[in-house]
């Protein structure tokens, strides 16, 4: 059965239900997958829990989901300057679960690894560590994580072959390829779908055995969330 589908609409059909737990990969706004988030907007697929480094920037990622009010808990480690989510935070209206950025990749990796929690000294003694056990290894404390787990992982990628081989570029690699591994189903959105023999097998970041179904993208706009120059020298 081919993994390649027409459309993020097709790709995601049979997939959305409301009360699911969906990760969206992203570091930031690089490596967001642009055309599944609007896909999942359309469907109106309700009640969702999001697992993502980010929520997105104004008109752009997940605020869209935000937006439309369709995301009931984020579990996230930078909210930017997202002022939607901010307001519907403040309000009571949005969850929120805010991870040191290195626990959340880690608890996302341990998810598709099989691990179910692991000890870390990041956020002992703070806010962090309340209501988690607390043990001590070689005279230090470290608190423990769980894993983190996902119904759907969406990502996007660079390219893929027809067998759902991934390859990424640059800060894409935060976050995607290890949400990839921790879905019951995932789905990748790529700006090129090649032949299965095309990539070198050391190239290959992320094994098609972990990605169900792969689509090109229609969104490439790769936006970026601030942009600082410095002026040219009149010299």
């Amino acid at each position: 059965m081919s993994k390649v589908f027409q459309s993020p609409a097709a790709a995601l059909d049979g997939l959305l239900f409301d009360g699911m737990t969906i990760m969206s990969g992203g570091f930031g706004l690089s490596g967001n997958p642009e055309s599944l988030i609007p896909a999942i907007r359309d469907a109106g697929t309700k009640n969702l829990t999001v697992i993502s480094n980010n929520a997105g920037a104004d008109g752009f990622g997940l605020w869209m989901l935000l937006e439309s009010r369709q995301v009931k808990k984020m579990i996230s480690s930078y909210v930017g300057e997202n002022k939607l989510f901010e307001s519907q935070y403040l309000s009571g209206e949005l969850e929120l679960e805010l991870n040191p950025q290195g626990t959340l990749a880690e608890r996302i990796r341990a998810g598709g690894a099989g691990i179910p929690a692991f000890y870390t000294k990041t956020g002992v003694g703070t806010v962090v560590a309340e209501g988690k056990p607390v043990e001590t290894f070689e005279g230090q404390e470290y608190v423990r994580e769980t894993w983190l787990r996902s119904d759907l992982s969406i990502v996007k990628a660079w390219r893929a072959d027809e067998s759902g081989n991934l390859m990424f570029r640059k800060t894409a690699r935060n976050f995607n390829p290890n949400m990839a591994t921790a879905g019951k189903v995932t789905v990748a959105e790529v700006e090129e779908i090649v032949p299965v023999g095309t990539f070198d097998p050391d190239c290959i970041h992320t094994p098609g055995i972990y990605v169900d179904r792969v689509v090109l993208s229609t969104i490439n706009e790769k936006r970026i969330e601030k942009r600082t120059v410095r002026q040219k020298d009149p010299a």
